[in-house]
């Protein structure tokens, strides 16, 4: 047999089937705080995902709402983040009430994962003061908080930090409550020409209840200062 012949027989090699579309891995997970949003970009609540089972799951709302418990089911959107990878999970799924403000979840699916770091993170320009308590820092000065999330703030001052300084952020969030005192240290200083500097501050020693109550504080200040009313 020739060689035309033998290629002629040789079976035509097969093409690869065309790559799957990527989606975003999964990486939602019971406990995880997230915002709920309409699909009209209006603020619904802060919760605690919970209970996370396939494409369902509940939110544990503990922040206020205008919802009704007589609410027919919602699409809507949530954003969590993630507290180990530091990346934001996009979620979209419908959700109607359950008693003890609870609400269920049913095709839930991840549409994005991003490095957000402003999550929940809400832009001030307030008074504060920020107390240190040893060495030649001791003290309490005058600061202006210009913005805050969970886990940090940042702040302007006319004193002059290093990084690894530590002291407690007093800030009055809310006018209707209690100012909220926070355990910091100064991660980065930020240098402005010709003005104060500017701090950007990692919160220490919280623990959950704090992070909840820092949470659904920026979340009705976010909310007040999109109605108008901050």
């Amino acid at each position: 047999m020739g060689l035309i012949e033998f290629f002629k027989k040789k079976p035509a090699a097969e093409e690869a089937p065309p790559p799957a579309p990527e989606t975003p891995e999964l990486t939602a997970y019971s406990g995880m705080r997230v915002e709920t949003t309409g699909f009209d970009g209006r603020l619904l609540f802060v919760a605690k995902l919970m209970n996370l089972r396939g494409d369902q799951a509940e939110l544990h709302q503990y922040s206020e709402t205008t919802l009704s418990q007589d609410q027919e089911p919602l699409r809507a959107r949530i954003r969590g983040y993630h507290d180990h990878e530091r990346k934001a999970v996009y979620m979209e799924g419908t959700i109607s009430p359950l008693p003890h403000r609870i609400w269920k979840v049913e095709e839930l699916t991840v549409t994005k994962i991003g490095n957000d770091r402003a999550f929940f993170r809400l832009d001030t320009d307030l008074e504060a003061s920020a107390t240190s308590f040893s060495g030649l820092n001791a003290g309490e000065r005058a600061c202006r908080l210009l913005n805050i999330s969970v886990g940090g703030a940042r702040i302007r001052s006319e004193y002059s930090y290093q990084a690894g300084d530590k002291f407690m952020l007093k800030a009055q969030l809310l006018e209707n409550r209690e100012p909220s005192a926070i355990f910091c240290q100064v991660l980065r200083v930020i240098e402005r020409e010709g003005a104060a500097n500017e701090y950007g501050c990692q919160f220490l020693e919280l623990n959950t209840a704090d992070q909840d109550r820092i949470t659904e504080n920026i979340f009705t200040a976010q909310r007040k200062k999109r109605n108008g009313r901050f």
